[in-house]
């Protein structure tokens, strides 16, 4: 008999729901560029380097607002927090769609979109306790995180769609709108708090951001994790953004560059829906996060050296599978092994990390190729060799004792 006295309420779907469709909505703003590089190109009539900064500022961004949105959520809540970055999604999601012919205005509402950013992803364990029971936390982070990567999926396929149809005009004004309508259904589904908690109290209270910054560093394994998510997210960042640069050297064609990386997402998917729900039944994050690493690492190899078209598509939807499906694990367990820190400035301090390294190794990867051929073979092998050391930190980073005392309890 089931004497469990916390039972999350059937509305925590509609809230992660909402959480997810406003996530997808500001990644489909980032990565609207990337697909149609070309094409925005002479349309604007700048650089192959001024299109790629409409990308790349949000990871600079992310590195100026990330704390104060953690300190936003943490201190005043969901609606507060997470609103935030809806209002600067909608709003200068429009904005953009106005002034598409102008560069320089688009680039200004990039940032304001990018600063929205940090406002939504920092919040993904925060819904997480606080609307949905403990044994369904990495789950619900996972859906979270797996937001992020269909609205990434969505840009990379619908974006070169509607601009053969509608132009980049036109299809900035479809984006400006799904981002306004977005926003609105957001604010009008949105709650702070469950009619009932679905956890002890202990298990969701946490200590503000200000307090967290002081302890956060103070744990080992936490330290460790921040490493790995700045190997990981790092390498995931700069092999999607050179996708295309990595295999042309070998032959493959732009399309076949495009639909590895499209499968690279789509791994991504099925592993943020699949590896999240395993950790959850078994109660186990560590073994999980060592499966993730390992797999990504072999797959990572494929993909540097595979000259078989098949196997290029298989190993990069591998690594996609694996590596992404880490993140939503890694995020939960953060949470866990930094209590009574807030979520919010754990899960903001690991992407934080990865924001980081994912510039460094983006510029890296560009510095190191071959000067001859264009070939990546050379930074992606000290790649391959990161993502090992990764793999060896994950071995002696110890099992999250939260999940550990519910498990006992459980049984």
């Amino acid at each position: 008999m089931d004497r469990n006295p916390y039972k999350g309420t059937p509305y925590r779907w509609v809230i992660l729901g909402v959480y997810m469709l406003m996530v997808a909505a500001n990644q489909l703003l980032w990565i609207t560029f990337a697909p149609i590089t070309s094409e925005a190109v002479k349309f604007y009539g700048v650089s192959d380097l001024m299109i790629g900064i409409l990308s790349m500022c949000f990871m600079i961004v992310y590195l100026v607002v990330s704390i104060p949105a953690s300190w936003i959520i943490d201190t005043y809540g969901i609606r507060a927090g997470v609103g935030t970055g809806a209002i600067l999604t909608g709003v200068f999601g429009l904005l953009r769609g106005i002034v598409p012919p102008h560069y320089n205005l688009v680039l200004l509402t990039q940032v304001g979109i990018a600063a929205g950013q940090p406002f939504l992803l920092n919040a993904i364990t925060k819904i997480a306790a606080r609307w949905f029971p403990f044994e369904e936390r990495a789950t619900a982070s996972g859906l979270g995180t797996l937001s992020m990567y269909m609205g990434i999926l969505a840009g990379m396929i619908v974006t070169p769609i509607l601009v053969n149809s509608t132009g980049i005009t036109g299809m900035l004004h479809i984006y400006g709108v799904i981002a306004l309508v977005v926003m609105i259904v957001f604010g009008a589904f949105v709650r702070e708090r469950p009619p009932v908690a679905p956890c002890p109290p202990e298990m969701e209270e946490r200590a503000l951001a200000l307090d967290g910054l002081k302890q956060i560093f103070r744990k080992r394994d936490f330290n460790l994790l921040m490493m790995i998510f700045f190997i990981g997210l790092g390498v995931f960042n700069a092999v999607t953004t050179w996708i295309e640069n990595i295999v042309s050297p070998r032959g493959f064609t732009i399309v076949q560059a495009g639909m590895t990386g499209g499968l690279m997402i789509t791994g991504g998917v099925l592993g943020a829906l699949i590896l999240p729900f395993l950790s959850d039944k078994f109660r186990r994050r560590t073994p999980f996060i060592m499966i993730a690493l390992a797999g990504a690492t072999i797959s990572l190899i494929g993909v540097t050296i595979s000259t078989s078209y098949f196997i290029l598509l298989a190993s990069g939807a591998a690594f996609g599978f694996f590596l992404l499906s880490s993140g939503p694990i890694g995020f939960q367990y953060g949470a866990e092994i930094t209590y009574p820190i807030s979520e919010g400035t754990s899960n903001g301090f690991l992407l934080l990390a990865g924001q980081v390294s994912g510039i460094l190794f983006i510029f890296g990867m560009d510095g190191f190729k071959s000067a001859e051929t264009g070939s990546m073979s050379r930074p992606l092998w000290v790649l391959i060799v990161l993502m090992v050391i990764s793999l060896a930190l994950s071995t002696i980073v110890r099992e999250s004792k939260l999940i550990q005392k519910k498990d006992e309890a459980g049984n």
